[in-house]
């Protein structure tokens, strides 16, 4: 039997990038917090963040959130807001709107394909339930 996985969190997933120092970590994850529940539904040991910034506090400031999970697509979130903090509420918040889009459209009632698996040979007549009863008779 494994060990049960801790939870993935802001605090424990988040490696901070270019453009941020150690200094601003306590406030990035305080910040991002809002995150925190839609991360606890995966494991701490597969799920990665990075958070960077290009150009900090000028102009053309950009602010980039990547995130990989174990067995998704890797989701990159950017935001181009010239107030720091309104860049980072940016990129969570459209994290959290990605990480929603994609779990539902991984869950079997949103997932067609998942869905329709076709019918039960249980409830099937002969003709599926024995395939010696499927024979072709052209009598």
């Amino acid at each position: 039997m494994s060990a049960p996985t801790e939870p993935a969190t802001v605090d424990a997933c988040l490696r901070l990038g270019a453009g941020f120092g150690q200094r601003d970590r306590a406030w990035i994850v305080t910040e991002f917090s809002a995150i925190d529940s839609r991360l606890t539904t995966f494991p701490a040991d597969s799920t990665e963040l990075e958070l960077s910034v290009k150009d900090r506090e000028s102009r053309g400031q950009k602010v980039t959130l990547e995130c990989w999970i174990a067995g998704w697509p890797k989701i990159v979130t950017t935001s181009t807001e010239e107030d720091l903090r309104a860049a980072l509420h940016d990129v969570r918040d459209d994290l959290r709107r990605r990480l929603n889009d994609t779990k539902t459209r991984q869950e079997p009632r949103n997932n067609r394909h998942l869905r329709d698996t076709g019918p039960d040979p249980q409830d099937a007549g002969p003709e599926l339930s024995d395939p010696a009863a499927a024979v072709d008779r052209t009598d």
